[in-house]
This record gives C-alpha cells, sequence and structure tokens, in this order.
C-alpha cells in the first residue's frame, strides 16, 4: 500500500510543481499515478491532505515509510508549517556556523557541497514554496527570509575566501554569488523537477559536476 502512496506523492508533486497547486485537480494527479480518482480517496482524503504529506516528507524523509491509516487527514499534519519554519531558521544556522571562527578550517570545496546538500534535501519543498508563493503566503514569506540569510552567508563566506587569497578576487561579489546559488540550485533542484526537459542524473553525479566547475573557475 505504502507504494501506492508514494506514486501518487511523486505524481502530485511533478503537477504542483510544474503547472501549480491551484490548477492541479485529482483527477490529474490520480492519471499521472495510474490510478482512479476513487483509488486516490482510498488513501488521500484530499489534495491538501497530499500536498502536506509532500511537505512533510521533505522535512521529515522517514515518514513516507511509516503505516498509516486511510484516508490520510490533515489531523497527521497538525503544526507542520511551525515545523517547517523552524527548520528554515535551523538550517540557515547550522549553514553558517563556520562562519562563527571566520571559516578558519572552512574552504570553497566544502562550502559548494554543503550548499548542494542542502538545496538539494529540501529541493521539493523549496520549489513548491517559489512555484506556489501566492497560494501560501505566510510560507513563502519566511522561505523568502531563508534564501536572503542563505545568499548572505554565502557572500560572507566567498568574501572570506577572497579575502585570505583562496578564492581569486572577483569584481561584483554579490553577482557572482547569485550566480554560484543559481548554478547549485539548477543542478540540485530544477533539473530533476521543474526544467523543460527533466534529466532523471545522480544526485551525487550532479553535485560533482558542480563541485568540479565552480572550484575550477574560482579557486585560486
Amino acid at each position: 500500500m505504502n507504494q501506492r502512496i508514494k506514486d501518487i506523492a511523486a505524481a502530485a508533486t511533478r503537477l504542483f510543481l510544474q503547472q501549480g497547486y491551484a490548477k492541479t485537480q485529482i483527477s490529474h494527479i490520480a492519471k499521472a499515478a495510474g490510478v482512479s480518482v476513487g483509488t486516490i480517496y482510498l488513501d488521500f482524503s484530499g489534495k491538501k491532505e497530499i500536498m502536506h504529506f509532500i511537505l512533510k516528507c521533505t522535512v521529515d524523509p522517514g515518514f513516507i515509510e511509516r503505516e498509516f491509516e486511510r484516508p490520510i487527514t490533515d489531523d497527521l499534519f497538525v503544526g507542520l508549517e511551525q515545523e517547517i519554519i523552524a527548520l528554515f531558521e535551523q538550517s540557515a544556522e547550522d549553514f553558517a556556523v563556520h562562519l562563527q571562527d571566520d571559516a578558519a578550517d572552512y574552504c570553497l570545496e566544502e562550502l559548494i557541497s554543503d550548499a548542494f546538500d542542502l538545496l538539494s534535501q529540501y529541493a521539493v519543498g523549496c520549489l513548491f514554496l517559489e512555484k506556489n508563493q501566492f497560494d501560501f503566503k505566510n510560507l513563502a514569506k519566511h522561505y523568502v527570509a531563508y534564501r536572503k540569510k542563505f545568499f548572505d552567508t554565502m557572500t560572507e563566506y566567498l568574501h572570506i575566501f577572497v579575502e585570505r587569497g583562496t578564492v581569486r578576487p572577483v569584481e561584483h561579489l554579490d553577482l557572482t554569488t547569485t550566480l554560484i546559488v543559481e548554478m547549485l540550485s539548477w543542478w540540485a533542484m530544477d533539473i530533476r523537477y521543474t526544467t523543460f526537459e527533466t534529466k532523471d542524473i545522480p544526485v551525487d553525479l550532479a553535485k560533482q559536476i558542480c563541485i568540479d566547475n565552480l572550484v575550477h573557475a574560482y579557486q585560486q
């Protein structure tokens, strides 16, 4: 039974990210998952519950392996929004931890690796809020704040590396940070879910491509 739930969640994820939550109907999810509409309602009480299930699995990957009473209802997701907001705050704090000692034992390759891992781990949740921000304004507001902290932290790390002489000087550090973050985001998130032609590239391979190219481009 859990495999069917996984198939429904996977189909809904693609639709929510590609055509938007508001435009996606249960019938669309059923067709994409290869099941009937009635079967969907055996497993989930509605579209909102599917969406919450997907977001819960993003913040807690082991959640999908639980045994569920069907249909899954929103009672299972009480406090989920607060859990997501807390995760934003904790992730931002963890990502900035090396700034406490001016990144003394940290380097560009480790930064690229850590940033990629963070973007990849929460790809579905981040993309969902990016593509559906007007339907989920409170979470989107916190996500925007998290993105700014992530960007500012990346910029600060790069500034330290430039000052240290391990990263080559760049004329516009903020724009260089934008380029790096966008490249990492595309390879860690978009290529799997939202590009015109999605590609099922292993995450480890995508990460290595980013590391190889960005380290070669900026390390001095």
